[in-house]
C-alpha cells in the first residue's frame, strides 16, 4: 500500500439516524484525562460504531482542504471522552461528547490540507478509536491529489457488474455511491448520472483502481442542487441523441413514455410538481454537458462532495462484497 503523508503524521490508507452535530472541543489526548473504559480496560468498548465523512471545503480540485466529520454510535449515557487517531499515526486525539448526545453524535475531527505529491500519494483516510475492540471507521478515498498503482484493490464484488448501453447495473452503482458520499451533510435525496464516460463491466472479484479508472474516467467533483418534482420530470424525461435517459440511485424509480414521465417515485412515494428536492449529480453533468441539458433553474445547495472516483471506491470498500443492483429503475415505453 502507499503511505500517506498528512501535516499530523505519516499512514498507511487503510446509512445512520439523523445525528446530533455540533463543534466539540478535539485536543490532543495529552491534554485529557484517559476516561474510563478507554485504553487498558478489555471489558470497556464505549464506541459502538464510527463511520467518518469526507467535506471539501475549498474550490480547487487539489490542493485542497476537507473536514473529516466524525459520527458515534453506541455511546453509553453520559458524558464522553472518546480518544481517537488517523490510521497510521502516533498521536491521539480527543473528542468530547456532551451528556445529551443522542443515539448518534456527529462532529469535525480532522481539517486536512492535501497538496500533489508523487513520492506520498495521499488518497485516503481512516480514523481509529482508542478502546479494546480497535475499532476502525469506514475509509475514504479521495483521488485528484494522488493516484494508487493500477493493479492496488479497493474492496470486492459479489457477482459481475454489467454495463449496458443505457448503463444499466453499472450506472446504478455508481447513482448510489454519488448519493452515498454526500447524502449524510447536504441532505441530497437522489443522485443521476449518464451513461458517458463509462467504459467496461466491473468484473466480479477485487475490485483495481484501473477498474474505477475505466469506470469513472475523468474524476468530477460531486455536487447537490436543489429543484423541484417538475424540473425533475423535465430533466429525466429528455433522451440525449445517443438514446440514454440518466439513472438514479436506488432511492427513486420512474417511467417515460412518448417522451414524458409518466410515474416517479421518491422512497416508494409519488413525486409531486412543487415538492422541492436535493439532487446530487457531477458538477458536469449539472453544466449541461455528457449530452443532456444545463440544470437551469435550480439552486446550488452543497459543493463539498469528493470526485467521482474516490465516492465509487469508498462506497465499494464499505460494502464488499458488492452485489450489482437490478438494472430495473427506469422503464422505457
Amino acid at each position: 500500500m502507499a503511505v500517506i503523508v498528512l501535516a499530523s503524521g505519516t499512514f498507511v490508507p487503510a446509512a445512520h439516524a439523523a445525528p446530533k452535530s455540533r463543534n466539540a472541543v478535539s485536543a490532543s489526548a495529552a491534554e485529557v484525562d484517559t476516561p474510563p473504559g478507554q485504553g487498558d480496560d478489555p471489558a470497556q468498548d464505549p464506541v459502538g460504531k464510527v463511520t467518518i465523512l469526507f467535506e471539501r471545503t475549498t474550490a480547487s480540485k487539489c490542493p485542497l482542504t476537507f473536514k473529516v466529520h466524525g459520527s458515534f454510535e453506541g455511546l453509553p449515557a453520559g458524558a464522553q471522552v472518546v480518544q481517537y487517531r488517523l490510521v497510521g499515526t502516533d498521536e491521539w486525539k480527543a473528542v468530547n461528547v456532551p451528556a445529551d448526545h443522542g443515539d448518534v453524535f456527529t462532529t469535525v475531527l480532522e481539517t486536512l490540507d492535501w497538496e500533489w505529491d508523487w513520492e506520498t500519494e495521499k488518497f485516503s483516510v481512516q480514523i481509529e478509536i482508542r478502546q479494546p475492540n480497535g475499532l476502525t471507521s469506514n475509509t475514504l478515498y479521495y483521488f485528484k491529489c494522488g493516484s494508487p498503482g493500477a493493479e492496488e484493490t479497493f474492496g470486492a464484488t459479489a457477482e459481475n457488474i454489467g454495463l449496458t448501453a443505457a448503463g444499466g447495473p453499472l450506472a446504478e452503482l455508481v447513482a448510489d455511491a454519488y448519493l452515498d458520499a454526500v447524502q449524510a451533510l447536504s441532505g441530497a435525496e437522489v443522485a443521476l448520472v449518464s451513461r458517458y464516460g463509462f467504459r467496461t463491466d466491473l468484473n466480479a472479484g477485487p475490485v483495481t483502481y484501473e477498474e474505477l479508472w475505466d469506470t469513472r474516467p475523468a474524476g468530477l467533483a460531486v455536487d447537490v442542487n436543489e429543484m423541484t418534482g417538475a424540473q425533475l420530470k423535465k430533466l429525466l424525461a429528455y433522451r440525449n441523441p445517443s438514446g440514454w435517459v440518466l439513472t438514479p440511485s436506488a432511492s427513486l424509480r420512474y417511467t417515460v413514455e412518448g417522451g414524458a414521465v409518466t410515474e416517479i417515485t421518491l422512497n416508494g412515494a409519488p413525486v409531486t410538481d412543487t415538492q422541492v428536492i436535493k439532487v446530487a449529480a457531477n458538477y458536469i453533468l449539472m453544466g449541461g454537458q455528457e449530452g443532456f441539458p444545463k440544470w437551469e433553474g435550480t439552486t446550488t445547495v452543497y459543493r463539498g462532495g469528493p470526485d467521482d472516483r474516490g465516492a465509487l471506491a469508498s462506497y465499494i470498500v464499505k460494502n464488499s462484497p458488492v452485489e450489482a443492483p437490478k438494472g430495473d429503475r427506469v422503464t422505457i415505453r
